[in-house]
């Protein structure tokens, strides 16, 4: 059973769709008595990185997020989401974050080093490169276009967590993560086949996580 994290400011609907178009079981909740019932978890994220931790924090979410993935149990941040789970963010003035992986979130400057300007923020489709094509997410899939929409990315110098890249303006990290602790910048639920792969592939590791406790 996948718990989806509900702190009012995730696209849920989307997500749930996807879901269901995969016949996968799942549940809503913003209660962390309830979503420990779970077997994994997607952190969903539209919106202000400052706003979103204020909320897990005044929701006592935060601490929760960060026992489960100390846990190494499956947890899947999407976009903002996926921002979350960094050290800090430069949005509204440093941020806080979960500090469940290692970087910082920056905005995109919206000028190229030859000075020429470019659209702030992403938005549409790019393709991926994968750094790591082995990955639990990157299971039976190929690179390919995912659908993009954000104003602000992380950036990071630790190369192990980089699972996929795409380019704009350079190197954007697009997939991340660590042990079970994982996160896309796109938008999985809007991205196509490939996307939906990747949401299949994150339900197959929390069945197997759950078979491997019993």
């Amino acid at each position: 059973m996948i718990g989806i994290i509900d702190y009012g400011m995730g696209n849920l609907h989307s997500v749930s769709k996807a879901l269901e178009r995969l016949e996968l079981d799942y549940f809503l909740s913003g209660d962390p008595a309830e979503l420990e019932k779970a077997d994994g978890l997607i952190l969903p994220g539209v919106g202000s990185f400052y706003d979103g931790m204020k909320i897990l924090k005044e929701e006592k979410l935060d601490g929760f997020i960060r026992d489960w993935a100390l846990a190494d149990k499956p947890l899947l941040g999407i976009c903002l989401g996926m921002q979350l789970l960094f050290e800090e963010s430069e949005e509204n003035g440093p941020t806080e974050g979960l500090n469940l992986l290692p970087g910082k979130v920056r905005r995109f400057s919206g000028v190229t080093a030859e000075g020429e300007a470019y659209k702030v923020p992403h938005m549409g489709w790019n393709k991926l490169t994968f750094k790591q094509p082995e990955h639990t997410l990157l299971q039976h899939t190929e690179p390919g276009h995912v659908y993009f929409v954000h104003s602000f990315l992380v950036t990071t110098s630790a190369e192990e967590v980089l699972i996929a890249t795409a380019e704009y303006d350079g190197e954007v990290p697009a997939v991340v993560g660590k042990g079970n602790t994982m996160g896309t910048q796109f938008h999985p639920e809007k991205s196509s086949f490939l996307g939906m792969d990747m949401l299949h592939n994150f339900a197959a590791l929390v069945k197997r996580e759950v078979t491997a406790r019993g």
